[in-house]
C-alpha cells in the first residue's frame, strides 16, 4: 500500500474533502470546510514527500511534474474513493493536494436539487453553466445531472475533464470519458471532436480559455446540450465573463451566439450547515425565457436580476433570496448567509448583537 493511501483513507473515514501535503508542514485535512492538522503527524521533509508523491504516478507523469512544476491527475483506491490530485512546487519544496471524488455518484435526489435544476437534464440542446468558487461542489452537481441523463435518456454523453473524476457506467445512455492530456490535446480540441462523434451531450470540465468557450457555444448552437463550469458567483457575472473573454471586435458576435445558445446558469455556493455536521448548497438559477436573448444581445446584463425575479414561478431564484431562505429555515446560520450575501443590510435583522458588532 502506498504511504499516501493511509492518509487518503483517513480523509474518507473522517468525511473530509481535501488532503494537503507540503514540505515543511505537517499533513492537513479539510473537513466541513475547515482546514486542520492531522493529529500525530510530523512536518514533512521535502525528499521524503517527493518519494511519496512519485510512488503513485507514472514515469511520464513524474517527468511532466519535474519539467513544469505542476501536475493534475486522478488516483483511485479500490473500495475507498477516487481522488483528484495536484502536484506543485512551493517555497519550501514539493506539495500535493488531493480532493476526494466519491465512487458512488450522488443522484439529484441525494443532493436534494430543486426541480428547476433537475429539469436541465431533460432539455435537448443549449449551453448550461454551473458556476461558483473552487470547492463549491460544481462537479458534484454536474455529475448528478449527467447521472440523471444517463438513467433517463438514450444519448451519447461525452465528458471532457482534466483529470477524469466521476466515472459513469453506461445505463440508458452511452458515456465516453475523455481526459485532457491522455485522450485529447485540450478541452477545445475535444469539444471540436465531439461535434464529429455523434455526441448529444458534452460536459466540459473547465471552460478555462477563449477557444474552449467559443467551441462550447458553437456546439450548443449546432444542437448539442453542453454543460460547462466557470469560477463566477452569479448569473450576471457569468454572462459578462464569457463576453469579456473575447476582444471587443468580436463581442457583438459572441453576444449574438450566446443569446441563441444559453439555456441556463446555476451559480452555487456551499455554506456550513446550521448544526455544523455538514454543508448546504445554495443556488442562484437563471433559465431561458422569451426575453433573455434580447437582454444578452443588447449587453444589458444588469437586467438579468429582473429576469430571475420575474421567473420565480419557473423555479428561478436570486442568490440573496436563496441565502435568506436557507437562513430563515434554519438550514444555515444567519451569520454565514450574511457573509455570502450581496445585500447585507437585508440580513442584519437575523443577526445577534454580537454578530452585528463582528460584522
Amino acid at each position: 500500500m502506498a504511504r499516501v493511501d493511509e492518509w487518503l483513507s483517513a480523509l474518507k473515514e473522517r468525511s473530509g474533502s481535501d488532503l494537503h501535503l507540503a514540505a515543511g508542514a505537517a499533513p492537513r485535512m479539510r473537513a466541513k470546510g475547515e482546514l486542520g492538522d492531522l493529529e500525530g503527524e510530523a512536518p514533512l521533509v521535502d525528499a521524503a514527500l517527493r518519494a511519496l508523491m512519485r510512488e503513485i504516478v507514472s514515469e511520464e507523469q513524474w517527468k511532466a511534474f519535474e519539467d513544469e512544476g505542476d501536475l493534475d491527475f486522478a488516483y483511485g483506491i479500490p473500495g475507498v474513493a477516487r481522488f483528484r490530485g495536484n502536484y506543485l512546487e512551493q517555497e519550501h519544496g514539493a506539495a500535493a493536494v488531493f480532493r476526494i471524488v466519491p465512487e458512488k455518484i450522488l443522484t439529484v435526489q441525494d443532493l436534494g436539487l430543486c426541480d428547476a435544476i433537475v429539469s436541465l437534464a431533460d432539455i435537448q440542446k443549449g449551453l448550461v453553466l454551473v458556476t461558483g468558487p473552487t470547492g463549491s461542489g460544481k462537479s458534484t452537481t454536474l455529475a448528478a445531472i449527467i447521472d440523471s441523463i444517463n438513467r433517463n435518456h438514450c444519448r451519447h454523453i461525452v465528458t471532457i475533464e482534466d483529470p477524469v473524476e466521476f466515472v459513469h457506467a453506461n445505463q440508458r445512455s452511452v458515456v465516453s470519458h475523455r481526459e485532457v492530456g491522455a485522450h485529447t490535446e485540450s478541452f477545445a480540441s475535444a469539444v471540436r471532436a465531439a461535434i464529429r462523434q455523434d455526441a448529444d451531450v458534452v460536459l466540459v470540465g473547465e471552460m478555462r480559455d477563449r477557444e474552449t468557450i467559443q467551441m462550447a457555444i458553437t456546439a450548443a448552437e449546432m444542437g448539442m446540450l453542453v454543460f460547462g463550469t466557470l469560477h463566477t458567483n452569479s448569473a450576471t457575472r457569468t454572462v459578462d465573463r464569457i463576453i469579456d473573454a473575447f476582444p471587443s471586435s468580436e463581442q457583438n458576435q459572441v453576444r449574438l451566439s450566446l443569446s441563441e445558445s444559453l439555456a441556463g446558469v446555476v451559480a452555487q455556493q456551499l455554506l456550513p450547515s446550521a448544526d455544523g455536521k455538514g454543508r448546504v448548497a445554495v443556488h442562484e438559477i437563471l433559465l431561458r425565457t422569451q426575453g433573455l436573448p434580447n437582454i444578452i444581445r443588447e449587453g444589458n446584463t444588469t437586467m438579468l436580476g429582473s429576469v430571475i425575479q420575474s421567473g420565480r414561478a419557473q423555479g428561478m431564484q436570486a442568490m440573496d433570496d436563496a441565502l435568506f431562505a436557507a437562513a430563515k429555515e434554519g438550514q444555515v446560520r444567519p451569520f454565514d448567509a450574511y457573509l455570502k450575501a450581496s445585500d447585507k443590510a437585508r440580513f442584519e435583522p437575523l443577526l445577534t448583537d454580537e454578530e452585528r458588532s463582528a460584522a
